[in-house]
């Protein structure tokens, strides 16, 4: 079987078992969030926190929520790492500096689980499980909290009530996100994950000396790293490691833990708003995106020219011969069109045209499908920019889902849209200006240029892969990049709330015959256009730059 075969095939494979579980997921989704019944373990919790899950909040309460718990979390996370020389099973490692723990505190309470140290020489066993593995559950729990809550805000009228923040992160986290991870984790451990708590040990001979590796609750991490779409390896290899990622098989089952929430979730707001063919469309949206990115990808991956790589079958450099350019393609499209960051190959090898596409993934918004909730939310608010301009083309007033998109919406929309830009484009040339930082960079020319914006546009969208060529375990990457990820997490969060609240407190506009049909394919399109055109207009003169200008002179 030819190499371009195998990666087709693996593709359809993918894309059927996301169409399988599409359904009976976002229904079951959509039955969690609207539910007003407590489970017993719940109430628990919520007796703990001292919340009170049935009282509704407005856009204002739900914010602070949103802040406060996160705020917690990061100083949590940030003292939990500086106390490691003192932990039990910290497996003889030092406390983590004081730059690289809030780095590290900022990247995995953002979703973004970005790294800048080596796993398996940094990390002991309770930092690992309980701190950066709880974070990947309750950070993906909060995106989903704050997607539900704009849905919500589509579906009701003349209220300003979104909810209740600690009722949807409880719920997520207990109903939805650890049932799927368990039996996720039996499954990685049958293809031969490893999930204990051993010790430093030698594995065998490398190079006439001793290899040492140590163990770990592997198998539950990887598979909530993948689920909630965090990416936050337990080993520096990541993905491609076979601790984390033996077969594969489990390599077809980790990209299909990336995808399978952040596209039934188009399930669940379709159920939600009441109409599943507004659900349809924006899965239709995603879907086109996706299945064109992938597509890109392994035509620049397997039609690269060179002796080399016609013998080797397609760019192999920087990746794992157990899978291939098909699944490899495949894996870093997945990764980056959501805020995963996983990856099962290395990026800064891939063609220069490839580095562009993994670029213009993140750059997108991650919204093809995006991470678990904030793909969704991410998707909503660009399709109130595609109605203002449609709106504008015919001189009515922009209506979606019943909603009028007047003034006020289209402001925080915009305000939406443009933050991530800002901070990416500003650190990127500010980094790129000083004298020090471009000293980590592993490459001069449009490739070094590429591995400073793509640490910035992973950070601020919060996906956390990298061109690892550069060494951004340094003051100024781990405290820059930290808080690029910080404000590219929750100022948008801020945003996608008010026009929640906004949209909550607006009694429903009767359709018309001159309404814009937003669930026909037409929409799609215009969706499709406008997510293209504004990332175009915004990032092109930066791609042009880097990956742009490297595919174009190899």
């Amino acid at each position: 079987m030819s190499p371009v075969l195998a990666g087709v095939l693996q593709l359809l494979a993918l894309m059927a078992a996301l169409a399988l579980a599409y359904r009976p997921l976002g229904d079951y989704m959509a039955r969690v969030y609207s539910s007003e019944k407590h489970y017993k373990p719940e109430k628990w919790i919520y007796k703990a926190i001292g919340a009170n899950p049935s009282a509704e909040m407005r856009w204002p309460a739900y914010l602070r929520g949103v802040l406060a718990f996160s705020a917690v979390s990061v100083l949590f996370l940030y003292a939990l790492q500086r106390a490691q020389g003192i932990l039990p099973g910290s497996l003889g490692f030092s406390s983590i500096d004081p730059d690289q723990a809030f780095n590290t505190a900022a990247s995995f309470v953002a979703n973004t689980n970005w790294q800048s140290y080596y796993g398996e020489q940094a990390m002991g066993h309770v930092v690992q499980t309980g701190g950066l593995a709880v974070q990947n559950f309750v950070s993906a729990a909060v995106g989903m909290a704050v997607a539900v809550a704009l849905v919500r805000g589509f579906a009701r009228s003349r209220t300003g009530e979104l909810g209740n923040f600690w009722s949807d992160l409880v719920r997520g986290t207990v109903r939805i996100l650890l049932p799927i991870a368990v039996i996720g984790a039996i499954v990685l451990v049958a293809c031969g994950a490893i999930q204990n708590f051993a010790g430093i040990h030698e594995v065998g001979q490398f190079m006439g000396g001793t290899q040492q590796w140590n163990g770990g609750a592997v198998a539950s991490q990887e598979v909530i790293k993948e689920l909630g779409t965090n990416g936050g390896g337990y080993f520096n290899a990541n993905s491609a490691h076979p601790f984390e990622n033996p077969t594969p098989f489990s390599n077809l089952f980790e990209i299909f833990l990336i995808l399978v929430i952040p596209f039934a979730m188009t399930r669940t707001f379709g159920r939600m708003v009441g109409n599943l063919r507004q659900g349809y469309a924006i899965l239709a949206t995603m879907g086109i995106i996706w299945v064109g990115f992938t597509a890109l990808m392994m035509w620049t991956e397997f039609a690269h020219h060179g002796p080399a790589f016609e013998v080797s079958g397609g760019a192999m450099e920087g990746k794992e011969t157990r899978f291939g350019v098909g699944a490899s393609a495949i894996f870093s499209v997945a990764t980056t069109l959501t805020s995963t960051g996983a990856v099962n190959s290395f990026h800064s090898s891939y063609t220069g045209l490839g580095g562009g596409i993994q670029l213009l993934g993140m750059q997108l918004g991650e919204i093809a499908p995006g991470g678990t909730g904030s793909g969704l939310y991410g998707m909503l608010i660009m399709a109130i920019i595609a109605v203002f301009i449609a709106g504008l083309m015919v001189g009515r007033t922009p209506e979606y889902l019943g909603k009028k998109i007047s003034t006020r919406e289209i402001k925080l929309a915009a305000c939406y849209i443009l933050i991530t830009p800002a901070l990416v484009l500003c650190f990127t040339a500010a980094a790129m200006a000083l004298p020090t930082p471009p000293n980590s960079m592993l490459n001069s020319g449009a490739h070094g240029f590429s591995e400073v914006l793509y640490a910035y546009t992973s950070g601020a969208n919060n996906n956390g892969s990298a061109f690892a060529g550069l060494n951004a375990d340094t003051q100024w990457f781990n405290s820059t990049i930290g808080i690029a990820m910080l404000l590219g997490r929750f100022l948008p969060m801020v945003f996608v709330l008010a026009l929640a609240g906004s949209l909550a407190e607006q009694k429903p506009v009767p359709e018309t015959a001159g309404t814009l049909r937003t669930d026909k394919p037409l929409y799609a399109g215009l969706l499709v256009g406008t997510i293209l055109i504004i990332t175009g207009l915004t990032y092109f003169p930066a791609l042009a730059l880097g990956p742009l200008a490297e595919g174009l002179a190899s």
